[in-house]
């Protein structure tokens, strides 16, 4: 088979997606945003969503779900997407997205949906909450797989919780392909190589996810200074006195080694040899930390302060996406033997 069908000859495509499902981390800046400003839109022609249609899977409120989309949009202009080389835009502004999601549903399996270990935990939490599973979240790797698939994107750069996902599209592009003839490129996915999963700081065995309800140990990109200090600093680490890099014995020191390790540069190993505490180790990585983020947070303030020129950009980005998925999204419509939209 054939994986890229249809992009012969062309430029290496990516995608990646933040949902504006809270308030994005530390852990979102050094396993993605950071690397998507600094190589990924310049290496290829790149695309960045706030997959927006995403938050609706769960219980939300529709105010908060704008606010943070909006913010998200900002965070990853701020962050150093420069519009003149890549693609930023929302989901929902894109039709594609859901008229190739249903597509997907078609050539999925419900058994491969439930096997998602994602759908498993949102749905045992949704259920403890006393709330109802939405029907959205057990089909929502489908509308993964379309936001992917829709763009002819050869690879996803993603976190190592993130890359189910990112196989499931790859079996569903391959599987319609078969079905219905070479219509897909089929992904591949990309592992950043340092801190693609920052662990919370008050529970390493965790990661650091923006929707967690306990937010003591989540670095927040727009934290105030003195807040990233606060949690830094009261990052749980062991009562052994020195430093060490052993994930498994010591997943706290090792998580603030790999964060000091992705702020600054160098191996977590090597640094582990410069920090006579765990004291001196969480100072230099709060000191770190606060560095790396004040310019992103001065440009945020900025950009915020004119939501017209943000939405100048989105609405541009938005216009560039349906011109590359709708081509593609078409074709696989008359594929599976439906008529020609005229």
């Amino acid at each position: 088979m054939n994986e890229w069908a249809g992009a012969k000859g062309a430029r290496t495509r990516i995608f990646c997606g933040v949902r504006p499902t809270g308030h994005l981390t530390l852990g979102n800046y050094l396993g993605a945003m950071r690397r998507w400003a600094e190589v990924d839109q310049y290496r290829a022609d790149a695309l960045f969503c706030v997959v927006d249609l995403h938050a609706l899977t769960v219980e939300h409120d529709p105010a908060r779900v704008r606010r943070l989309s909006r913010q998200a949009a900002t965070l990853l202009l701020a962050s150093g997407l420069d519009p003149q080389v890549c693609t930023v835009f929302v989901q929902s502004q894109v039709d594609a997205h859901v008229r190739l999601s249903y597509l997907m549903e078609c050539t999925a399996s419900d058994g491969e949906m439930r096997r998602m270990l994602q759908y498993k935990e949102k749905a045992a939490r949704e259920e403890r909450r006393g709330g109802s599973v939405r029907l959205s979240l057990l089909t929502y790797p489908a509308l993964r797989a379309a936001d992917i698939l829709a763009y002819g994107t050869h690879e996803v750069p993603v976190g190592e919780d993130q890359a189910p996902h990112v196989e499931l599209t790859r079996e569903l592009a391959v599987r319609f392909n078969r079905r219905y003839g070479a219509t897909f490129v089929v992904p591949r996915t990309v592992r950043p190589p340092v801190a693609a999963r920052v662990k919370d700081l008050q529970d390493p065995a965790s990661a650091m996810g923006k929707a967690r309800a306990r937010t003591s140990g989540v670095v927040h990109v727009l934290d105030e200074p003195a807040a990233v200090r606060r949690k830094v600093l009261r990052a749980v680490t062991d009562g052994e006195p020195d430093v060490s890099y052993e994930p498994e014995r010591r997943p706290g020191v090792a998580n603030l080694l790999e964060v000091l390790a992705a702020c600054g540069g160098g191996e977590p190993q090597r640094l582990a040899g410069e920090y006579g505490s765990c004291g001196a180790l969480k100072e230099a990585a709060a000191e770190a930390v606060v560095e790396m983020f004040r310019p992103v947070r001065a440009r945020h303030a900025e950009l915020a302060a004119d939501p017209g020129q943000v939405d100048a950009v989105l609405r541009a980005g938005a216009e560039r996406a349906r011109g590359l998925a709708e081509p593609r999204v078409d074709a696989a419509f008359e594929a599976v033997g439906l008529l020609p939209r005229g």
